[in-house]
């Protein structure tokens, strides 16, 4: 019976071993596939941003040009 419990033991120590050696092993993986954009890839996924900026800003300007009229008419008559 000894032997079952070192032997799960010694399953739970390898396992704890091997999940930060996995990990470290897809990370340097992952790291060497990646690669830097180009200038047509960078300008693209720049060109994406500023519009995702002026979209939010362009939206977040009308609920507040909404919301000050209408919070004035609930606001004034209390």
């Amino acid at each position: 019976m000894s032997t079952t419990s070192a032997d799960n033991v010694k399953d739970q120590v390898q396992e704890f071993v091997d999940a930060p050696r996995q990990f470290f092993k897809d990370g340097a993986q992952f790291i060497n596939r990646c690669r830097k954009p180009d200038q047509k890839e960078f300008l693209r996924i720049t060109q994406a941003v500023a519009m995702g900026f002026a979209a939010l800003g362009a939206l977040g300007y009308f609920v507040k040009l909404i919301h000050i009229p209408i919070n004035n008419i609930l606001v004034g008559s209390a």
